[in-house]
């Protein structure tokens, strides 16, 4: 592991439209090779903790907070932020204006879980600016994947999960429920409904043995990241199902890295195989100890991949 202490050399606030401002900050080297890391949740944030991955002497490394979290703003937590504008396709195009803001060409992207499905989506988006990619818990965010993650799992943990239906008032539509309560002007409920959706995600990730990393946020961290969540899972990422595994063939020519546990209660191992069958460059890594969050094994495989990318030529970009 690398050190993840190092300040970053350059960072703002950069307009992206729609009154909002996403925070970015660059550390390593400055004539390295650029890499973005692709936070998750969606919601999550941007931690320094990324930077452990990456060899500061190699890597010029951008980390940025995505709409509505981190030091971006306006925070989702406030009930005034519009969250109409806050979609896949804004982060996508985010992502691309950060590029530019940078002044970079191409460069490595770097994610897991939620990060997963937006790194897919520029990436398909935008094949020709992207040199490689590494993936650590794979998800494409279909429809599927959520009704498992919020219904299906329930099996495995049904005192928990009876307790998040009663938090949706017993609704059909769990997660659009969840969403709805997230915009509700009393902060009371607002507040409940996140403490609930916390409560459930810790319980899906219980077999791991790391404690409760959901609801240990609190406050504002707390109330946007489930306002994000919910947001985004109700409307399936405004992904056409299926759609980033179906459109991988367009990644074709870029090398990917893919890891994920076996035991990946939250996110089952067979979405990362199915992505793993339609993009030919792509390897795909199983550890067999390890859930969601990963381990020791997940972060050697993710070290490696970054190690023996940090040096490798990629050719040279097709003009458009």
């Amino acid at each position: 592991m690398y050190s993840d202490s190092t300040a970053p050399y350059d960072q703002g606030l950069l307009d992206v439209g729609d009154g909002n401002r996403i925070h970015w900050e660059v550390s390593g080297n400055p004539e390295g090779r650029p890499a973005l890391v692709v936070h998750g949740g969606p919601g999550s944030g941007s931690s320094p903790r990324s930077r452990r991955f990456f060899d500061p002497e190699a890597y010029r490394l951008v980390l940025f907070d995505q709409r509505g979290c981190g030091r971006s703003t306006p925070h989702a937590s406030d009930p005034a932020a519009d969250m109409g504008v806050n979609t896949t396709a804004h982060l996508i195009a985010d992502m691309e204006r950060l590029r530019e803001h940078l002044g970079i060409d191409r460069w490595l992207l770097y994610g897991g879980s939620w990060g997963s499905t937006l790194i897919l989506a520029y990436a398909e988006a935008y094949p020709e600016r992207v040199t490689e990619i590494v993936i650590a818990a794979v998800t494409t965010t279909r429809r599927s994947e959520t009704a498992w993650l919020y219904e299906g799992v329930g099996r495995f943990f049904p005192e928990a999960h009876e307790r998040f239906r009663a938090g949706a008032g017993g609704a059909e539509d769990l997660v659009g429920a969840y969403a709805a309560r997230m915009n509700h002007p009393d902060p009371a409920v607002r507040e409940r409904a996140a403490a609930d959706w916390c409560a459930w995600e810790d319980a899906v990730l219980s077999t791991e043995g790391k404690g409760t990393p959901y609801t240990d946020r609190v406050d504002d961290v707390r109330l946007g990241f489930v306002r994000i969540c919910s947001h985004y899972f109700a409307h399936g990422a405004w992904l056409e199902e299926g759609a980033l595994i179906r459109d991988a063939h367009r990644l074709a020519g870029i090398p990917g890295v893919l890891i994920h546990g076996r035991l990946d209660m939250g996110g089952p191992l067979d979405t990362a195989w199915e992505l793993a069958r339609a993009w030919p460059d792509a390897e795909l890594h199983v550890v067999g100890n390890a859930g969601h969050l990963g381990g020791d094994e997940t972060a050697r495989l993710i070290l490696t991949a970054l190690d023996g990318f940090a040096t490798r030529v990629p050719p040279a970009r097709a003009k458009p």
